[in-house]
């Protein structure tokens, strides 16, 4: 079955059947592995994608939910670490061991999309749905505060 949507601001046409989760089109499929298999239930947030622009959890999400509709993963900031989220992520040495910050930054990105002065209660309820198993929300808080400083510059 061939599911029409855009990916990263691509036209795609997969050809997966239409109860296949999206994570897996995503990955094996197309061939992006930055969004991550977490914890099988969608709970921690390691799938987190924008769909439309809001996050939503790709392993959850059914192909056909994404038909006509426009998909971003964690490739669509910036493939050189320049888009603002990643440069404060590197600044602010948030990642130990990784795995969870696609969808970190992903809830993050989303975030500072409508809200480009969030307060630390405004953080932790975008961050709320995102397990980091290392514990570096203090600094993933204070990295969001960075980039959102910077994109207010701009």
């Amino acid at each position: 079955m061939a599911t029409k949507f855009k990916l990263n601001g691509k036209e795609i046409t997969a050809q997966a059947e239409a109860d296949t989760p999206l994570l897996w089109v995503i990955r094996d499929e197309i061939g992006l592995t930055g969004t991550k298999f977490g914890c099988g239930m969608a709970l921690c947030g390691a799938c987190t994608v924008h769909l439309n622009g809001e996050p939503i959890r790709s392993f959850q999400t059914p192909l056909s939910a994404v038909a006509g509709k426009q998909v971003a993963t964690i490739e669509s900031l910036s493939s050189d670490n320049s888009h603002p989220l990643q440069k404060a992520w590197i600044a602010h040495d948030v990642p130990q061991c990784g795995y969870c910050q696609s969808g970190q930054l992903m809830s993050a990105a989303a975030l500072l999309r409508t809200n480009k002065n969030p307060s630390d209660t405004d953080i932790d309820n975008a961050m709320s749905g995102n397990i980091c198993r290392c514990g570096t929300y203090n600094r993933i808080r204070a990295a969001i505060k960075t980039a959102a400083a910077e994109m207010r510059k701009a």
